[in-house]
């Protein structure tokens, strides 16, 4: 399927409950959720997974709970993304790669099943104390869905950093896909983030995050899809649900057009 930017094209951000350190059963319920989301009266062109759903915070047990080279995760996600000819960003996992380490990577499908894109997050969060487990990522990644929408990866804390969704946006991105889990109480810091995201780079921004208790924090959900300038088009509440929602390109080169902020860029007066 190629994509022409006057055609909207449909996402579902699958906003759920991640059992702390039990991938079987995150495995089992992401599908049910999945399969819900494809079913619906209107099927989704892609659905996104919230951050790390197949372990959860489990850091320390991260290394014998985590998907090792992701094969399983690959293998299931990429027969779904054939079976239902659907695009599929997996949210990200707990990987463990052949050089030992364990980082936190976005896998993306498209609707053949084929691995297009895989991230893993370049920032590393140290109030959760990542940096102890986890191996940080060293790449910016970009990819494409149906041929013509462009999208840049970013997991949770990475929306923190501006350079990285700029830099994004600068190499052709019109959409920022990012799962999360993003905790109480910075609710508002997250919703004025990918807010600033979405209006500052003049690009999509469809953010999901989890939603539930993990020990002593609370997810609280509110996964949102944002349009270039900087308007709501959906947002989920603090439960289990799926938030659906559409882009349409046009709209990026409309904003882009009225206001050019990219041509208005003076980088060599940026020292940093």
């Amino acid at each position: 399927m190629t994509y022409h930017a006057a055609q909207p094209f449909r996402v579902a951000l699958i906003q759920a409950y991640i059992e702390l350190g039990n991938p079987p059963e995150n495995r089992s319920h992401m599908r049910t959720l999945m399969e819900q989301a494809v079913t619906a009266a209107q099927k989704p062109d892609l659905i996104v997974l919230p951050e790390m759903w197949n372990t959860g915070y489990a850091l320390d047990r991260i290394h014998e709970l985590a998907d090792k080279e992701g094969a399983e995760t690959r293998e299931w996600v990429a027969a779904f993304a054939a079976t239902h000819q659907v695009n599929v960003v997996a949210g990200s996992i707990a990987e463990k790669k052949s050089d030992g380490h364990v980082y936190n990577t976005m896998i993306v499908f498209d609707r053949t099943g084929a691995e297009v894109a895989s991230y893993s997050k370049i920032h590393l969060f140290r109030l959760m104390e990542e940096e102890k487990y986890l191996q940080p990522g060293e790449e910016k990644v970009m990819f494409t869905l149906d041929g013509g929408i462009q999208a840049g990866a970013a997991i949770c804390y990475d929306i923190r950093f501006p350079e990285l969704a700029r830099s994004l946006a600068l190499s052709g991105s019109n959409l920022l896909i990012v799962p999360a889990e993003w905790p109480h109480p910075r609710l508002h810091h997250w919703r004025t983030l990918l807010t600033a995201r979405a209006i500052e780079n003049q690009m999509y921004v469809m953010a999901c995050n989890r939603v539930g208790r993990s020990g002593d924090t609370d997810f609280f959900g509110h996964s949102l899809i944002i349009d270039p300038w900087g308007e709501v088009i959906a947002e989920g509440g603090e439960q289990e649900e799926i938030i659906t929602g559409t882009m349409e390109s046009a709209l990026v080169q409309d904003v882009r057009g009225r206001i050019p902020v990219f041509e208005d860029r003076r980088p060599s007066l940026y020292d940093r």
